[in-house]
């Protein structure tokens, strides 16, 4: 036992350890019931991988296991494998492995099947506050890059009042800015019983970001808010059309973020910095080259990251129709100037604040209340790691390459 440790801490994160399953499918039911997760890899065919049945042995020195869900949120992860950075860094990297849901990715991050993962940073402040997971976010993975996509008959925010919209994981900033979007229209989010549009309710249920487009062009539900490419999947299937952008609504928030084990930042820091370095490095690449990054994304036979079809990808990192979308007022902040999706790694300490703060107002399943303990600076001093990205940065050429400002500091725009 570590000194300083409780024997009631280290029992009851023994606990965590064991019931990390079943608590995230309290988080998340709709997502317990997923097929195995599939590792598709840049060179070859997919293999299942079912986490539970993965070795979870100590990462070698130089090892990296990556683990990721099929969204362009998971970009650079992917694009440093594809461009090589790894290996030039050093480490010697498996093929990246795709989960199907956020249950699956958490709960292999956390058996140490996997090394590093993007994950939502909500689920992130979750596992490390709520359930005393030690990880460590090392740095953001992107800004932007999702949407409320709704059916064809949806013209406004309060024609969904008695319907049912979706969201990946309760602790997500697509649950958050939608509950303050509904908030703004004059609705009330409910997570149990049946949506009425007299008592202008809006019923709110889980969903795996693949299950959303099949669900919203079968009718059971009225829209989604997801990473991309989900919403432009939906457009360009015609199965659905986006209302509003989340940069539109919180400017240039994040959505997914860097993590690693504790441990591993604490005991291999140098490790730790290759990793980051590497994945700084494809931000760079991903925003200076774009369409050569949807190139190396998309699937192309055996061959690709993602299953979505380049059309697709490409409307995302391509930014396509951005003068349409503001004359129709899916977006409304146009001098904000938000790319639909961008990569910014510097995780700012008020992002951090002002999403706790945001997430005390925003309803979830199970308990909470972990929440209203948090201290919302000194949990960003817990919960990040911000050396190694600062360390890139510098390597990089310095915050402004990444349209960050020098004194990394910022104040929060949010307008739903």
């Amino acid at each position: 036992m570590k000194r300083g440790m409780t024997r009631r801490t280290f029992l009851r994160r023994a606990a965590t350890t064991l019931s990390l399953t079943p608590l995230l499918a309290a988080c998340g039911s709709a997502e317990k019931s997923e097929t195995p997760a599939t590792s598709s890899a840049a060179g070859g065919s997919p293999t299942v991988v079912v986490p539970s049945q993965r070795t979870s042995t100590a990462t070698a020195s130089g090892q990296l296991r990556i683990g990721y869900l099929p969204i362009t949120d998971a970009a650079p992860l992917l694009l440093a494998h594809a461009k090589g950075f790894y290996r030039e860094e050093g480490l010697s990297v498996e093929q990246p492995t795709m989960f199907r849901s956020w249950a699956q990715v958490a709960e292999a991050f956390q058996a140490r099947q996997v090394d590093v993962v993007h994950l939502l940073m909500p689920l992130a402040i979750w596992m490390r506050f709520g359930q005393q997971v030690p990880v460590k976010l090392v740095a953001w993975d992107h800004v932007n890059g999702s949407a409320l996509t709704v059916a064809e008959r949806i013209e406004r925010l309060e024609d969904l009042a008695g319907a049912t919209v979706a969201i990946p994981f309760w602790y997500s900033i697509h649950n958050v800015l939608l509950q303050r979007l509904l908030e703004r229209a004059g609705l009330r989010p409910i997570l149990e019983g049946q949506p009425s549009a007299s008592e202008r309710t809006v019923k709110l249920v889980v969903l795996a970001p693949a299950d959303m487009a099949p669900a919203l062009a079968n009718g059971s539900i009225a829209g989604y808010i997801v990473a991309e490419p989900f919403n432009a999947l939906a457009e360009v299937q015609k199965a659905g059309k986006i209302l509003r952008f989340s940069g539109d609504v919180w400017l240039d928030h994040a959505c997914c973020v860097v993590m690693l084990h504790e441990e591993e930042c604490v005991s291999r820091p140098d490790w730790a910095q290759a990793v980051v370095r590497a994945v700084v490095r494809a931000q760079r690449f991903a925003r200076e080259n774009r369409a050569e990054a949807a190139q190396l994304l998309a699937k192309r036979g055996d061959r690709g990251y993602l299953p979505q079809p380049l059309q697709a990808i490409e409307r995302v990192l391509l930014d396509h129709d951005h003068d349409r979308y503001v004359r129709e007022g899916v977006i409304r902040h146009p001098e904000w100037s938000a790319a639909r999706i961008d990569f910014r790694p510097y995780p700012f300490s008020s992002y951090t604040a002002a999403l706790i703060e945001h997430l005390r107002r925003t309803r979830v399943q199970g308990d909470a209340s972990f929440l209203q303990q948090l201290d919302p600076l000194r949990a960003h001093e817990e919960l990040v790691d911000d050396r190694f990205v600062r360390q890139a940065l510098t390597e990089e050429g310095g915050p402004a390459v990444f349209g960050l400002p020098e004194s990394l500091e910022r104040e929060e725009l949010i307008d739903p």
